[in-house]
This record gives C-alpha cells, sequence and structure tokens, in this order.
C-alpha cells in the first residue's frame, strides 16, 4: 500500500459513547450511564449506513470515546461488550481502526488503564498505509495529562518522529493523523478549554505536524462539529455518532482523498444511511482512475 493507486474514501466517526446520553440528561455524568439502548441503536445505524456504502470505504475509523464508563467504573465492561456487539457486524471487508479517547483510558491515564485498553480493542497509538497516504493514530490523553505515565508520553513522542521521518523517506502523497482530543476548536491560538489540548503542548505539536506536512488532524471529543487550520494543517473536529452537546445531529463524516488534496463531509447518520454519499464526491472518486 505505499503505491498511490487513485482515489479513494474513508468514514470518521467518533464518540459512540455508551451511556452518556443518559448521564447527561439526568445530569449525573459520574454514576449515572447505567442505560445505553439509545447508543446502540445509534450504533447500529451507524455500522448499517457505513454497510450499504458502494463503493466500499477503504477503512471505518472511530476518534475514541468508545464507552462512557471510566476506567473501573460499574457498567465499562458491559458498555464494551455490546458495542463490540454491533461493530463485529461491520462488512468484514471495512477495516474498523479505533482510536483511544479519555473515557476509554481516563483523563489521567496511567499505565495500567492503556495496557488494559491495548487488551481490549487494539494498540493506543499505530500507524498503517493506504494506498500511498500514510495514516497516523495517536493517544491524545498522553497530550492532555501524562502525569501518571510521563515515559509513555516520551515514548509516543519518540515514536511520531521516527514515523514522520519514514513519511518523508517514502515520498508519500499525504500524511493524515486520527487522534481523540482535537488540538484546537477553532482557532490555533484559542484559550486551553477540557476540549482542545494545551497550549504550549498544541503549539509544538502543531508546529511538527505541520513541518512534516500532514495535511489533516481528525478528532473527535467535542460532540459537535468544528475546526480550522494552522498554516497548511487543517483540523477537523466531528461530532458524536451518539449523545449531542450541541446542534448537530448524530453522524459520519465521508473523506475523500485524491492526489491533490483531502476533501470531507459531515452526514446526519439518517441521510448516509438513505442517500449514500452525494454526486459531488462519488465523481471525485471516478477521477483519475
Amino acid at each position: 500500500e505505499y503505491q498511490w493507486k487513485g482515489p479513494f474514501y474513508f468514514i470518521q466517526g467518533a464518540d459512540p459513547q455508551f451511556g452518556l446520553t443518559k448521564a447527561w440528561t439526568h445530569g449525573d455524568t459520574e454514576n449515572g450511564d447505567d442505560e445505553w439502548a439509545v447508543e446502540i441503536k445509534l450504533a447500529e445505524q451507524a455500522v448499517q449506513a457505513v454497510n450499504k456504502l458502494s463503493p466500499k470505504p477503504k477503512f471505518f475509523v472511530l476518534c475514541g470515546d468508545l464507552v462512557h464508563g471510566m476506567p473501573g467504573t460499574r457498567w465499562k465492561k458491559n458498555q464494551e461488550q455490546d458495542l463490540k456487539d454491533v461493530l463485529k457486524n461491520t462488512d468484514q471487508d471495512i477495516p474498523l481502526v479505533l482510536v483511544s479517547g479519555n473515557h476509554d483510558i481516563g483523563n489521567t491515564p496511567t499505565s495500567e488503564s492503556i495496557d488494559d485498553y491495548c487488551k481490549n480493542w487494539g494498540d493506543d497509538y499505530f500507524s498503517f498505509w493506504v494506498g500511498g497516504v500514510f495514516f497516523i493514530v495517536l493517544n491524545s490523553q498522553l497530550y492532555y495529562d501524562c502525569s501518571k505515565c510521563p515515559e509513555l508520553k516520551h515514548a509516543q513522542d519518540a515514536w511520531l518522529d521516527e514515523q514522520l521521518a519514514t513519511a518523508a523517506k517514502q515520498k508519500c502523497k499525504h500524511i493524515i493523523v486520527f487522534q481523540h482530543i482535537p488540538l484546537f476548536l477553532s482557532k490555533p491560538d484559542e484559550d486551553d478549554d477540557y476540549f482542545n489540548v494545551n497550549k504550549p503542548v498544541r503549539q509544538e505539536i502543531m508546529e511538527k505536524l505541520d513541518k512534516a506536512g500532514v495535511k489533516a488532524v481528525f478528532s473527535g471529543h467535542y460532540h459537535r462539529n468544528a475546526g480550522g487550520f494552522y498554516k497548511g494543517l487543517e483540523m477537523v473536529v466531528s461530532s458524536a455518532i451518539g449523545c449531542q452537546l450541541g446542534k448537530d445531529t448524530h453522524g459520519l463524516r465521508v473523506v475523500v482523498v485524491t492526489e491533490e488534496k483531502v476533501v470531507h463531509k459531515y452526514y446526519s447518520l439518517t441521510e448516509l444511511g438513505s442517500h449514500g454519499i452525494e454526486k459531488e464526491l462519488l465523481d471525485m472518486l471516478a477521477e483519475q482512475k
């Protein structure tokens, strides 16, 4: 997959977060996540919409907060099992890519909570190639608060530098990054917030990624659509499959990768499930074949 073979697309989703809707409506986000039938339905709807798409997407990435239960909380294991039961219905020809979120490994992760995530879902950071495009998955929690496992943050930093060097050597078409927490929501110099990475760390990462020629960073966490640019780097924040905290609707993002650019559009689950991808994006896929 090191070679460019023509345009393709993938699907990005975020925050199925089984249990948040009830917790949010009852105002008890610590312990109120004892029901998640709503989220099961939405996740099933997302999988069905993805399965129906033609041509098939190259992969389906979920950018974190797979379930609401924090490490060690009462319902976490049940929520995870129910999500696995839904996800295993994804078309076998569409690989699933999973990204760790703060609810998956904790706001202040430990080596134990990360280890537990890895045993359950797969690595917390890794890279892969699709048709000449290099994809990097990061554990953004290590940027948010690594106070209990600083050595793991150093390891990810060193690894990322190596990956970016490899990408430069291989002369890839584009580099695209996935993480849970956005670097920023709309402006690169906005104030620190629960929903972004704090400024000194953010500045360092943005500069590193932009310098390496990274085209876009896709994230979730905000439960609303947002985003902006830092120099040539686009920050894309996608709303949730699960509970909405703003005016957006439960949905998925379709991302088309052409030789020149990365184009994306957010669809509601209903819209994507009933109409599929619009002609304008499909035409981009048909070009240059």
